[in-house]
C-alpha cells in the first residue's frame, strides 16, 4: 500500500501550477493522499489562494494523472483551506526554483 500511495504522489509531481512553474507536490498543495477501497483515491489538497483562477486546470490536471494509474477507478479531491498554504509548506525543491 505505501508503494502504491509513492506512484501516486509521483504521479502528481507531474502536475504543475501554472503561475508558479512548480508542481503541486513540492509546492505542498497536498495535504494527504489516502485510499478508499478498491479503486479509490481521496487527496487533500489545497491551492496557493481561495481565489485562484487556475483551481480547474489544476485540479483536472490531478485527476488526469491519477486516471492514468493502473488500478485507479475514481478520484474524489477535497479541497481544503485550513491550513492556509503558505511558502512555508514548499519542499526545498521548490523553495530554491523560486528563489527563496
Amino acid at each position: 500500500m505505501e508503494e502504491f500511495v509513492q506512484t501516486l504522489e509521483d504521479a502528481l509531481r507531474q502536475v504543475y501550477d501554472p503561475e508558479l512553474g512548480v508542481n503541486i507536490v513540492d509546492l505542498g498543495l497536498i495535504y494527504g493522499i489516502g485510499l478508499q477501497g478498491e479503486g479509490k483515491v481521496k487527496i487533500a489538497m489545497t491551492l496557493t489562494t481561495q481565489g485562484c483562477p487556475l483551481h480547474d486546470t489544476i485540479v483536472g490536471g490531478v485527476r488526469a494523472a491519477l486516471a492514468r494509474i493502473p488500478g485507479v477507478k475514481e478520484v474524489d479531491i477535497d479541497l481544503v483551506w485550513s491550513p492556509a498554504w503558505t511558502p512555508d509548506k514548499m519542499k526545498p525543491e521548490a523553495r530554491n526554483q523560486l528563489g527563496f
